[in-house]
């Protein structure tokens, strides 16, 4: 059986301890992951927390991958990067303040619903800080069960949205 190279999408994300240097750490691990390419990397953005409002406003991105890993395996993988970068997950707090987030948003043209993972990302369609970045990269993109990326920006307010710099990494 031979693999076969899969574009995805990996939406980064940081409130904590120096957001911009967080994203850069996070965005070369990206980098040196095993049977991975990262082809791309959008502006950076700032955006308002979504949920509690009690934390500092993000900083995020969106990074273009090509990869041979499964789903499953660079889910894993994002997981460790995370954990390395010092991110602590609160059980009693959803949508909490982090040094460092990753999310697969896209993974080819798949649609994967496992308890772990939800692929394209559920709130994707609704998440200015996700589809400008997205659509920098990427503007002509199909999301798989939503339709084009175009549609879903013409519903996404980018009020709360800032773009902050290209060349940041």
């Amino acid at each position: 059986m031979s693999l076969t190279w899969s574009v995805c999408y990996v939406g980064l994300g940081s409130n904590l301890e120096d957001p911009r240097a967080q994203l850069r750490a996070g965005l070369a691990a990206l980098g040196q992951l095993e049977d991975t390419r990262l082809m791309a990397y959008s502006s950076l953005y700032r955006s308002r927390p979504i949920g509690p409002q009690d934390q500092p406003d993000y900083l995020n991105a969106v990074a273009a991958l090509e990869t041979l890993l499964t789903p499953t395996r660079l889910l894993g993988e994002l997981l460790a990067v995370e954990q390395r970068q010092g991110r602590v997950r609160e059980r009693d707090r959803r949508w909490g303040p982090r040094t460092l987030d990753l999310d697969i948003l896209l993974f080819g043209a798949e649609q994967i619903e496992t308890p772990a993972l939800h692929v394209p990302h559920p709130g994707l369609s609704a998440r200015s800080f996700v589809l400008y970045p997205l659509a920098e990269l990427s503007p002509d993109l199909n999301i798989p069960g939503r339709g084009p990326l175009r549609d879903l920006l013409k519903h996404c307010s980018a009020v709360d949205l800032e773009r902050l710099e290209r060349n940041w990494a």
